[in-house]
C-alpha cells in the first residue's frame, strides 16, 4: 500500500455535484415553460445523475483520511444542494400526476431557484480560489431566498381566493416543494458562508 493517503479532491466533487443540480433546475424552469413529457423525463434523468455524483462524493469522504474543511460541513453542503434536485423532480412528478399546468408564479418560482442555484455553484467554485468574491455569490443567493419567500406568499394568497378546494391542495403542494428547495439553496449558503469564515 502507498504510504501516503490518497488526497481526495473535495472542492471540485461539490462543485460537480452543485453543476448538475444547476443543470436541474435549468430543466426543471425549461419544463415549466414548456411542460412536454420529453423536458419532465430530462430532470428526472438529471436527478439521478446528481444522486450519483453525491454517493462518488460520500464514498471518497468515508476514506478520506484528511479533508480541507470540516467532513461534517461537507456532507452537509452536499445534502441540502442534492435535495434542491430532489425537489425539482418531486414537483415534475406531482404536476404530471395531479395533471396542473405551469402557471405564473411557478414559472416566477423555477426562475428563481435556477438564479440562486448559479449563485451556489459560483461560490463553491470560488471557495478555495476566492473566497470574497464566493460570499458575493452567497449574498445574492440569500436575497434571491427572500424573493423567493415573497412569491411563494403572495401565490398562496391568491390560491386560496379560489373555491375549488381540490385544486387548492394540488397547486399548495406545488408550491411547497418550490419552496422547500428555496430553502435548501438557502440553507446551502449559510454551510457555505460558515466554511468560508472558518477558513480564514
Amino acid at each position: 500500500m502507498w504510504p501516503f493517503p490518497l488526497k481526495r479532491d473535495f472542492y471540485k466533487l461539490l462543485s460537480d455535484q452543485a453543476e448538475k443540480v444547476e443543470e436541474g433546475l435549468d430543466a426543471l424552469h425549461s419544463y415549466v415553460l414548456d411542460p412536454t413529457e420529453e423536458k419532465g423525463r430530462a430532470v428526472s434523468r438529471i436527478e439521478g445523475e446528481a444522486d450519483e455524483l453525491r454517493r462518488i462524493l460520500i464514498n471518497e469522504l468515508n476514506h478520506a483520511f484528511v479533508t480541507p474543511f470540516d467532513r461534517e460541513d461537507i456532507y452537509a453542503l452536499s445534502r441540502v444542494v442534492d435535495d434542491m434536485c430532489d425537489y425539482a423532480k418531486s414537483t415534475v412528478e406531482e404536476m404530471l400526476l395531479f395533471e396542473l399546468k405551469p402557471n405564473v408564479h411557478i414559472k416566477k418560482m423555477t426562475e428563481i431557484l435556477y438564479s440562486a442555484a448559479k449563485d451556489i455553484t459560483a461560490a463553491i467554485h470560488l471557495m478555495r480560489s476566492h473566497p470574497e468574491l464566493a460570499n458575493d455569490h452567497l449574498v445574492r443567493a440569500k436575497k434571491t431566498e427572500n424573493y423567493m419567500e415573497h412569491i411563494y406568499r403572495t401565490a398562496l394568497a391568491e390560491l386560496f381566493k379560489s373555491t375549488d378546494a381540490i385544486m387548492i391542495i394540488k397547486f399548495r403542494e406545488i408550491y411547497r416543494h418550490l419552496s422547500n428547495a428555496a430553502d435548501r439553496g438557502d440553507e446551502a449558503a449559510d454551510i457555505i458562508g460558515d466554511i468560508l469564515v472558518k477558513s480564514n
